[in-house]
């Protein structure tokens, strides 16, 4: 198994075996590819759009698949009109969808939420009495806050070293325990061990979560081959912009758990007792759910594993060895890594430059060159402060944040080649 098999789960020999003997399809478009923006001097520029990590462009297959559905839209689930029917026959198709996507076993649960934040909320108030989490001061906020009884690992040295913290942590925990990790940085963009995470979770009779959200845009993923318990993911970071996420695995602890939100759908019946729904999606989708979210979600999954992975990847990795070598090439810009240069990565890179803050450099990226990158501790700034080497412990510090630049589908080597001779001419001044 390659490198990135064990960091990522894909299995790329036979992915590219397969794809060399039926071929492969382009790689689908994304919208907004011909957005013009203002710049200093009140012309017009393409915009490069360098942000994906934050928020990726919804793709035209997906804008195409929504668009289908709306002259149909309708409630799910309870109504007898050929609509509602349509459209709940849609919903379930993209539960289904989603589950082939990610490689579920056939009897987990699949349930639609907001986003990632909300995923791990949920599984948070499943989680059986007096169980206790373990989970890396690394991970994004999503990861860290949710938890009512949490351990909170110091940032590893190197992959085998949050093995070992992770075996050694779980070892001391009696009752109920759940690994929480992700499986890409959303700051370094670094692939975590998970296959062998998964492995010391279970051989320490506790469960894991992945955070899979910066995962899925770039990398395939089989929860079924590394034996995750279960996995998070966001649909906008996933050329899906409508508002829905996805949480999918284990079905009892979701299926005993209170209600996430007590509302119609999630009850069986309502009289002096409620009856709460036994099954997991319905009890944890109370409400109208995000129906279009769900179609959105799906049908990115969808364009995505049409392409094949090879070439995804393939561009993918040749665009960020540009960046990180344009980057590396800028005297006074410096990357942030946790396990060093040569670490598997997905298209996310981090810096710092000379006497400019991060915030000096984002705006002057985007006023002067058209160039949208994100600035700050992007949502994990226990992580941050540890790549900076600051003890800051709030969001004021101007000195205290980084640029993150992130690539998808719709990047090209222009965007990349812009970033670079940007940041050159900002320190020539």
């Amino acid at each position: 198994m390659s490198t990135l098999s064990i960091f990522s789960g894909n299995v790329p020999a036979q992915a590219q075996a397969q794809e060399q003997q039926h071929g492969h399809r382009p790689l689908p478009a994304v919208l907004g590819t011909d957005l013009e923006v203002p710049v200093k001097g009140g012309k017009l520029v393409r915009y490069a759009n360098l942000d994906y990590a934050a928020s990726a462009p919804c793709l035209e297959p997906v804008s195409a698949a929504v668009n289908a559905a709306l002259p149909a839209y309708s409630s799910v689930h309870r109504g007898a009109g050929y609509a509602s029917q349509l459209t709940t026959q849609r919903y379930e198709q993209a539960r289904h969808t989603v589950r082939a996507f990610v490689g579920a076993r056939p009897d987990d649960a699949v349930i639609f939420t907001r986003n990632t934040t909300d995923s791990t909320n949920l599984l948070a108030r499943c989680l059986p009495q007096n169980a206790t989490v373990v989970v890396f001061d690394t991970e994004h906020h999503a990861s860290l806050l949710p938890w009512a009884d949490v351990v909170r690992l110091a940032p590893p040295a190197f992959p085998g070293e949050a093995v070992r913290a992770a075996d050694e942590a779980l070892r001391e925990i009696d009752g109920p325990k759940l690994l929480v990790v992700t499986a890409a940085s959303n700051v370094t963009g670094e692939l975590w061990p998970i296959a062998a995470l998964a492995h010391i979770a279970h051989r320490n009779g506790a469960r894991i979560l992945v955070d899979a959200a910066q995962l899925v845009p770039h990398r395939r993923l089989n929860l079924t081959a590394l034996d995750l318990d279960y996995v998070a993911f966001s649909g906008h970071k996933l050329y899906a912009p409508f508002g829905a996420g996805v949480l999918v695995g284990r079905r009892d602890w979701l299926s005993a758990g209170e209600p996430y939100l007590k509302g119609g759908g999630a009850v069986r019946a309502v009289a002096d007792e409620i009856e709460w729904h036994e099954d997991a999606e319905p009890r944890h989708e109370a409400g109208t759910p995000n129906v279009l979210g769900a179609v959105a979600i799906a049908a990115a999954c969808d364009a995505l594993s049409a392409t094949g992975w090879t070439e995804l990847v393939r561009e993918e990795e040749r665009l960020i060895a540009r960046l990180r070598a344009g980057l590396a090439s800028v005297e006074g810009v410096h990357e942030l890594s946790l396990w060093g240069p040569e670490h598997p990565r997905v298209g996310i890179v981090s810096f710092v430059v000379d006497g400019y803050t991060a915030r000096e450099v984002a705006e002057a990226l985007s006023g002067e060159y058209g160039i949208g990158v994100r600035d700050g501790k992007f949502c994990a700034h226990p992580f941050v402060r540890h790549l900076l080497g600051t003890s800051d412990g709030g969001c004021e510090d101007p000195t205290a944040s980084a640029v993150r630049a992130s690539i998808g589908l719709g990047t090209t080597e222009e965007h990349v080649d812009r970033l670079v001779e940007a940041l050159r001419e900002l320190l020539s001044r």
